[in-house]
């Protein structure tokens, strides 16, 4: 039995609060939240003892584990503060609004052996481990390409005043919605070597972006292109995709389903005969998901406090969705930032001239954000 503390009773917060108090191996030892009418009305129908401020939770609950589902610019000093106190760390995604606050953090739960956790919770659903599995199985060969989706209906009119609409506080889209998406081409490709074509795109919003689109570049030519909206009404709710190509076939996989296109000589055939056969394939959420005692919105957000928990009986200090594996995305959100604005402050100048020969055979790693001068060859290559 480990005893949990919750700080932040947002949605999240909310539904964390309900799956710890479903786990028997869990004894929920305090709440936190400025909202004092929540804290009331928690306290009288579960008996747990709440808090208005975190430090006096920490100092006099006696947790071991400490989940935190606060709004994202308070992710850095609330997670000092545990890391202070030799406490385990859930921390809701994304972890760090800047990577030099990350890589500190992480450096500094790792030396006192604390275990960690950031709330990616994909990387817990059915179809998208599955495609993590045909991956390291080498199923579709060497992945050349990849699109990464997520669309769904957040922000529709030009409206509010929440944390989510402060860029200093929340991050947009970017952060919000781009970096599932981005978390999981991490998961399967690793940490890119650049960013290129970034746009961090306004439809609704005053301070931040609502859209996100850019491009990926890995090693061995493998690019990656994100595609993501918070502002699109066209779908019911928040939904994320990806398409990977490969030399041997192509997978297709969102929260419901897995599609595989297996060529003849895909190495995939041999590895599991019978499961996958040469042509297209579909595994669904339902055959691939493995059931949870407590369900509530989705398998995953049970998974992986589950999965958290129970490092945390056992001690175990490796595991999934680390911090030191989620700076890895903080890291890869800050390129596309990076990216963004350098393309802004540099517009194409039709006075300088461009050697395109010269320029296409650059090695493709030297070209990653050199936006610009690609926009300049395109366009010189129209006009002739």
């Amino acid at each position: 039995m480990i005893r949990v503390g919750l700080v932040g009773l947002g949605k999240m917060g909310i539904s964390h609060q309900a799956v710890l108090g479903g786990n028997p191996g869990v004894e929920l030892a305090g709440i936190c939240d400025s909202n004092s009418y929540l804290l009331g009305v928690l306290h009288k129908y579960t008996g747990v003892a709440t808090f208005s401020r975190l430090d006096d939770m920490l100092d006099s609950a006696k947790i071991d584990a400490l989940v935190i589902a606060t709004p994202s610019r308070l992710h850095a000093p609330m997670v000092r503060a545990a890391i202070d106190r030799g406490v385990h760390i859930f921390c809701e995604k994304p972890f760090c609004l800047s990577t030099k606050d990350g890589q500190e953090l992480a450096a500094a739960a790792a030396k006192k052996d604390l275990i960690t956790q950031v709330g990616y919770h994909n990387r817990f659903v059915g179809t998208f481990l599955e495609v993590k599995r045909l991956l390291a199985s080498n199923a579709i060969g060497d992945v050349t390409h990849v699109l990464a989706e997520a669309y769904g209906p957040v922000v529709l009119r030009p409206s509010g005043d929440t944390w989510r609409s402060k860029g200093l506080e929340g991050g947009g889209c970017l952060y919000d919605y781009a970096a599932h998406p981005i978390n999981l081409v991490n998961w399967y490709l690793g940490e890119p070597r650049g960013a290129g074509g970034t746009v961090l795109n306004r439809v609704f919003s005053a301070e931040i972006d609502d859209e996100v689109s850019s491009t990926l570049y890995f090693d061995r030519g493998t690019t990656a292109q994100l595609s993501v909206s918070w502002s699109d009404e066209s779908v019911r709710k928040m939904t994320t995709r990806l398409t990977l190509w490969g030399t041997q076939g192509r997978i297709f996989a969102d929260r419901q389903e897995c599609h595989v296109y297996l060529r003849d000589g895909s190495p995939m055939r041999s590895h599991a005969p019978g499961q996958y056969r040469v042509g297209w394939n579909t595994k669904y959420t339902t055959e691939l998901t493995q059931p949870v005692d407590f369900y509530l919105r989705g398998e995953e957000y049970t998974a992986e406090l589950d999965h958290f928990v129970t490092r945390c009986e056992k001690g175990e200090v490796d595991g999934e969705n680390s911090f030191a594996s989620a700076v890895v995305t903080d890291r890869t959100l800050e390129t596309m930032i990076v990216d963004s604005r350098h393309a802004a402050m540099t517009p194409y100048d039709k006075t300088t001239p461009v050697d395109v020969q010269a320029e296409s055979a650059r090695p493709a790693t030297h070209r990653v954000g050199r936006t610009r001068r690609i926009r300049q060859i395109a366009n010189r290559l129209i006009r002739r």
